[in-house]
């Protein structure tokens, strides 16, 4: 069988019709996808958990009639459950963890007509914006393989961008979709909170903070999965209401002339990457050659509480994921089965009070009527994806001295007095120092996207961020269809071969 060399000319749409009109079989299609990621895959380290065989058998029997019947996919290893194969989240303590059930995305993606090759790489419990877990080791990006492609959907971003699919699942639940979205030259919405489904285990993923979609070359491929997969399942935590039309036909609408805010500083007050500053500078004189009214202004909220916030809710999902290792490993996790930052985290979560924990979530309650109130006077939200354009590998790892603190802390179980030093408040602005700008939308549940828009010098992407109204996807669909088609970047790519 020859290679099907114009594979990356297509997005997972255009490989469907082809396969629908019989231009190419679905098999065809598989076997590229499969060479490809073999080929490409040992300079990335994105895909973690091969699916070969359980895809050819998917084809051989008959794929279901969706919009993406033959298209490849990956699935991001952690939540995305798909019976009979492992699901890691990164993390050694699960490295044996077969889960007996799709979860429900995952059960719709199958639906779509998807052809599911393999897992993706992401760190510890998704907990970074880099994709390093000591338990696979770090996924590089395509653009510079010294460099991360973000987290936590690091892997699935990395895998896109080259070359392997056109599309692979992701998980967002303070950045974890737009940030390598960015970090790779590639489109990626968080949808609102509700949008898609959590089930049938979970049901408010991180306090409510969580949502899956997808990573994707094309604004229309995300938007067609959207129709695919969006919509409550069983015992679902919200129900909000359907969208009026299919996302896919609202790219085809003209956006208006919309209101659009832009700021560029740092919501905790840290420095923002002058790269970062020009990729919305020059958004802001593209949305107004399209017509659209762009001013300078930001909603009134206190980066610093919110970020605060943030971590008090990351610090007890730690712990209670801890704890719930006792199930899977069949006695009480230890320190040794964790990497030392998830165990420190762990040990802050059992620091906090109930209320201290009640009262940092209604920080989120908060921000979300600040932000109801800000977009009576603007349809969007424009920020930088990311402060900074991606990093080296193990640039924000913990440093000697900081791994020997940990060990300390971890060994002694020092959590308390982490907590009463002050320290964590200085944790919450370091470890959000880069990525400061992508929470807000999970603490409202707001649907956010990161556009690739812009590249260094050195050609690193570097995305922006648009954060809408709470369950208007649509509106975001409108204008992102419409800078696809006024600055194309479906054929910038990396210069990867297969």
């Amino acid at each position: 069988m020859g290679h099907f060399k114009e594979y990356d000319a297509y997005d997972g749409l255009g490989l469907a019709a082809l396969i629908r009109t019989g231009q190419i079989s679905a098999t065809e299609v598989c076997e590229e996808a499969v060479r490809r990621i073999e080929a490409i895959n040992p300079r990335l380290n994105a895909v973690i958990t091969p699916m070969y065989d359980l895809a050819r058998q998917a084809v051989a029997k008959g794929l279901p009639e969706g919009p993406f019947s033959g298209t490849p996919f990956l699935l991001k290893d952690l939540l995305a459950a798909y019976a009979g194969v492992p699901l890691t989240g990164g993390s050694k303590a699960y490295r044996r963890y077969i889960p007996d059930t799709d979860s429900e995305i995952v059960s719709r993606f199958k639906k779509a007509g998807l052809v599911i090759l393999g897992k993706t790489n992401c760190p510890e419990f998704g907990l970074m914006g880099v994709t390093e877990p000591e338990l696979f080791g770090p996924a590089r990006n395509p653009w510079h393989t010294d460099h991360t492609p973000g987290g936590s959907s690091g892997g699935s971003a990395a895998a896109v961008a080259g070359g392997m699919t056109p599309i692979a699942s992701g998980g967002d639940g303070g950045g974890s979709i737009r940030i390598p979205a960015s970090h790779c030259g590639l489109f990626g919405l968080k949808p609102s909170r509700g949008r898609n489904p959590t089930g049938p285990v979970h049901g408010a993923l991180w306090q409510g903070a969580v949502v899956e979609h997808v990573i994707s070359r094309s604004v229309r491929d995300s938007a067609a999965m959207l129709d695919a997969t969006c919509g409550a399942d069983a015992g679902a935590p919200y129900v909000i209401p359907p969208p009026e039309r299919p996302y896919l036909e609202e790219m085809e609408r003209d956006p208006g002339s919309l209101r659009i805010a832009f700021h560029t500083r740092s919501p905790i007050g840290t420095d923002v990457h002058p790269e970062c500053i020009r990729a919305v500078e020059h958004t802001v004189r593209l949305l107004e050659t399209l017509g659209h009214r762009v001013e300078e202004a930001h909603p009134d909220l206190d980066g610093k509480r919110l970020a605060n916030s943030y971590l008090a809710m990351y610090f007890a999902e730690m712990a209670a994921d801890i704890e719930e290792l006792t199930a899977v490993l069949g006695r009480k996790a230890t320190r040794d089965d964790v990497e030392p930052l998830t165990w420190t985290l762990g040990l802050l979560g059992r620091t906090y009070s109930a209320g201290y924990f009640v009262q940092a979530l209604r920080e989120w309650n908060i921000a979300a009527r600040i932000m109801g109130r800000f977009h009576r006077q603007y349809d969007l939200y424009l920020t930088p994806t990311v402060a900074f354009p991606p990093v080296r590998i193990g640039e924000l790892a913990p440093k000697p001295a900081e791994r020997l603190a940990m060990q300390v802390i971890n060994a002694l179980g020092l959590g308390k007095l982490v907590q009463v030093s002050g320290m964590t408040d200085k944790l919450a602005i370091d470890s959000l120092a880069k990525t400061p700008f992508t929470q807000l939308a999970n603490f409202t549940g707001q649907p956010a996207m990161s556009v690739p828009l812009h590249w260094t010098e050195d050609r690193l992407p570097c995305g922006v961020q648009f954060i809408g109204r709470f369950g208007e996807e649509d509106m975001l669909f409108r204008l992102a269809a419409q800078l696809e088609k006024a600055q194309p970047w479906f054929d910038i790519r990396p210069t990867l071969s297969a």
